[in-house]
């Protein structure tokens, strides 16, 4: 870990501008704005492209320590631990090796929070986790990597519970009871955030504390099956041989498998995507962020004893999406009690909604303050009610498109998977990014962050994700069509690949072909909305005008405002004409040619 004082108590380095709260750092080939934003964090130094910092949050400052442990509660506790342990025992062929692959899966996520900590690190005062550190690590091409990142989090967003619910009528659903539950759910969840976003955290928060409390529950029920108190036989006898069927396993279940926890834990970085929302964020997310996921490693560990105890593993491994319900028909009998329960799980996966609307409206938000997407103020603003309802918006269409387009069966299965190669592919690039940052901060001359993964976290975390995009093509036994979906078992790895390829085209022809086609250049330009929001918007300069456009803003968007001791128009009008691209200028059209 490494730690020096803050910039108010060290001297300035060479080349360094100050400009009242702003810093300007240039090394001759990149320029840095520094900045501190109102959350108490350390100057925030980043590429003159990045989005502007906010310095007064129009989203509050609402996130503190109970909320940043919940919120993360919240999005992993979800459909996952009550649907996934029996595809994991099937995908690793024993109960032994299923306990190791959730051990696994929270080392992994503990490699890739020290990534998320550390460029934390380096942008406290920025939101949006994965945008802004995908934007500063690999800056050119300009807006390539957070634009694709934004579209595919968007696209790929999905909460379900309806399964549960339909279990709580006593019947099995069809295909479009599925499907038309789930969307009033997703529904309903979003509405609940719209209003207002300090209440939204704190119903976020009661939510979480229910699920923690249903969680317990199995857990305590798990011991009473295992000390005989239940009408359970033998609870013991999935542990009396639990790595019987081990050999059995294939490469193609093990991945699978472990797709599954990476899914399970998923929400563990979910805090990361409202940094400006909280005070002392570095300090604050290294504690709670990881009591967070500490605890919830702890309750899945108890919670799959539970389940091991009351069900047999040839019923786990066939239980599908319902090994909760399995798991209380057993324990409890077929009555009335089975649907409350179900509807406490039921529950925990609306939760698990709102934590993902939570998270993932700020990484579009975000976005949007990059100017890339149309329409600046949509996505920026937090009028009426002080919330992002833009991103909140179509993030509830696009889920809505994904849950009527996709067959319930294979709907929670698919798009499971259909996440986990795209994430990959950016949490790759984030790992090797963190090197880039830093060979790019030292050339700078920048100070060190509050802090640095190790080396051998980031290295591990690299070989993990890149187990995760090579073997979801290696074939399962059975054949092409022997996955678990009814269709071709890699269709979910060719379609996120597909997605990140659509976004690259996408990028490519608005960003150079469209430009070079009608004659003008993208620069960007600070705007600040009426509710105090800064963001970065696109203007199509015509090349004529250009040099004048180049000479009256800053590479950071501002306009360059007069000062008193201003040259003499005529003076002006001269350089500006002879001079003004070769400054300023020059390097901001540097920036344009490598984009």
């Amino acid at each position: 870990m490494g730690w020096r004082r803050p910039f108010s108590e060290r001297a300035v380095e060479a080349g360094t501008v100050l400009d009242g709260q702003r810093q300007e750092v240039s090394d001759g080939s990149t320029h840095y704005i520094g900045e501190k934003g109102g959350n108490d964090a350390q100057i925030t130094y980043q590429d003159a492209t990045g989005a502007p910092i906010e310095n007064n949050s129009p989203l509050g400052y609402s996130v503190g320590p109970v909320t940043i442990t919940l919120l993360n509660i919240t999005m992993m506790i979800g459909a996952g631990i009550y649907s996934t342990p029996s595809s994991i025992l099937a995908g690793t062929g024993s109960v032994g090796v299923s306990f190791v692959y959730w051990t696994l899966g929270y080392l992994i996520c503990l490699a890739s929070g020290a990534v998320y900590l550390e460029f934390t690190a380096y942008f406290p005062s920025r939101s949006g986790s994965e945008v802004v550190f995908l934007e500063q690590a690999y800056p050119r091409p300009m807006w390539l990597f957070p634009t694709t990142f934004a579209v595919q989090s968007v696209i790929l967003s999905f909460g379900i519970m309806a399964n549960y619910l339909i279990a709580i009528s006593g019947h099995a659903g069809t295909d479009w009871q599925i499907k038309g539950t789930a969307l009033a759910c997703y529904s309903i969840a979003t509405l609940s955030l719209v209003f207002s976003t300090k209440y939204a955290y704190w119903f976020s928060n009661g939510v979480g504390l229910v699920k923690i409390g249903t969680i317990l529950f199995v857990i305590f029920t798990g011991f009473a099956v295992l000390g005989g108190s239940t009408k359970v036989e033998n609870p013991t006898q999935n542990f009396q041989d639990a790595w019987s069927g081990s050999s059995k396993a294939s490469a193609y279940g093990m991945t699978t498998a472990l797709y599954r926890i990476i899914f399970s834990y998923g929400g563990y970085n979910n805090a990361f995507n409202v940094v400006n929302e909280v005070k002392n964020p570095v300090r604050t997310l290294k504690i709670y962020a990881t009591a967070a996921l500490t605890t919830v490693y702890v309750l899945y560990m108890f919670a799959n004893v539970a389940f091991f105890a009351a069900v047999p593993k040839a019923d786990l491994e066939e239980s599908k999406l319902t090994v909760a319900s399995l798991f209380f028909k057993n324990v409890f009998g077929d009555g009335k009690a089975i649907r409350g329960l179900n509807f406490l799980i039921a529950l925990a996966s609306f939760g698990n909604m709102i934590a993902v609307i939570i998270g993932l409206s700020r990484r579009v938000r975000e976005c949007g303050r990059q100017g890339v997407l149309p329409f600046t103020s949509f996505w920026v603003s937090t009028k009426p009610f002080g919330t992002p309802l833009g991103p909140y918006f179509v993030i509830w269409f696009l889920t809505a498109l994904m849950i009527l387009a996709v067959p319930a069966g294979d709907a929670f299965t698919f798009v499971n998977d259909l996440g986990i190669f795209p994430r990959a592919v950016f949490d790759l690039s984030m790992a090797v990014g963190i090197y880039v940052v830093r060979w790019r901060r030292r050339k700078a001359k920048l100070p060190e962050p509050e802090f640095k993964a190790w080396n051998i976290v980031i290295i591990f975390n690299i070989c993990i994700q890149l187990y995760l995009l090579i073997m979801p093509w290696y074939p399962p036994a059975g054949g092409q069509y022997a996955g678990d979906v009814s269709f071709w078992y890699a269709t979910y790895a060719v379609t996120g690949l597909g997605i990140i390829i659509i976004c690259g085209v996408y990028y490519w022809v608005w960003a150079f072909l469209l430009p070079n086609w009608k004659g003008y250049k993208l620069r960007q330009e600070l705007v600040v909305l009426d509710d105090g929001a800064q963001s970065h918007q696109l203007r199509k300069v015509p090349l004529a005008d250009l040099v004048e456009w180049d000479a009256e803003h800053d590479l950071a968007g501002r306009r360059i405002e007069p000062t008193v001791h201003e040259i003499p128009l005529q003076q002006k009008d001269a350089r500006t004409s002879s001079e003004g691209s070769n400054s300023g200028g020059d390097q901001r059209a540097q920036l344009s040619n490598q984009s």
